[in-house]
């Protein structure tokens, strides 16, 4: 599974970042969690606000900061 946290690199984004990393592990996961910042990317995958939670590619959380629940709620459900 690919888990990637996109963003500015603003405190809200490196929050979100360090959520998703807390909520792999306590999901007793191995995937890694990707931080990226490049705005080329954030566009790509055609979102237009930040931060982003995205699960195989797809964004699955736009635009605000869950807590570690909601995050491992949709990191499971982007599993099925």
């Amino acid at each position: 599974m690919k888990i990637q946290v996109l963003g500015s690199g603003c405190p809200t984004c490196k929050k979100l970042y360090e959520l998703t990393q807390q909520a792999v592990k306590e999901l007793g996961l191995k995937d890694e969690v990707e931080y990226i910042t490049d705005v080329s990317k954030i566009i790509e995958m055609g979102v237009v606000s930040s931060p982003v939670l995205a699960v195989n590619g797809r964004p699955v959380m736009v635009g605000f900061l869950p807590d570690v629940e909601k995050i491992k709620s949709l990191i499971k459900e982007a599993q099925k």
